[in-house]
């Protein structure tokens, strides 16, 4: 086989993919417009703890600073997100604007039915994806997924 003509883990991704539309669908039935599902958890963490600068929020969503900023872009074009004020000319902070706080009840119960929805299908699997990502992880801490990669490139390379 022909590995160009494969796609490994594509039904992983096209899974992901179809519940994260499913999620979507639910702001749109809700009429909530211009709401990414990956607004939602820095939304919540806004919420939790404003105002935050970009970096901070990245942390704790576990995200780089450039994915943040980019998110907190788009949240901001959305009407989600306003700057704070900033008195330290050189950290930019943001808050929720009031739209962000108006879909906030609607985005929290969301995220909680998400995840005991998760946990609902975790528990009738018989190895829990949860499970798999811990093992892919020991299995990268052994061996690092870059390491593999380049050493896999460098075959293919000759």
């Amino acid at each position: 086989m022909d590995l160009l003509d494969s796609s490994h883990w594509g039904p992983v991704w096209a899974l992901l993919n179809a519940m994260d539309r499913e999620i979507a669908s639910l702001y749109d039935d809700a009429g909530i417009t211009g709401v990414r599902t990956r607004f939602v958890g820095p939304l919540i963490q806004l919420s939790r703890d404003e105002p935050m600068t970009i970096q901070a929020l990245a942390t704790r969503v576990a995200v780089t600073h450039s994915a943040m900023s980019q998110t907190v872009s788009a949240m901001r074009a959305a009407g989600l997100v306003v700057d704070a004020d900033n008195a330290d000319g050189r950290t930019r902070r943001i808050r929720l604007s009031e739209r962000g706080r108006s879909v906030l009840p609607f985005l929290v119960a969301e995220w909680r039915a998400t995840e005991t929805t998760l946990r609902e299908i975790e528990a009738e699997l018989p190895y829990p994806l949860s499970t798999v990502v811990r093992d892919i992880e020991a299995a990268f801490a052994d061996r690092p997924f870059g390491e593999r990669l380049r050493a896999n490139l460098a075959k293919e390379l000759g």
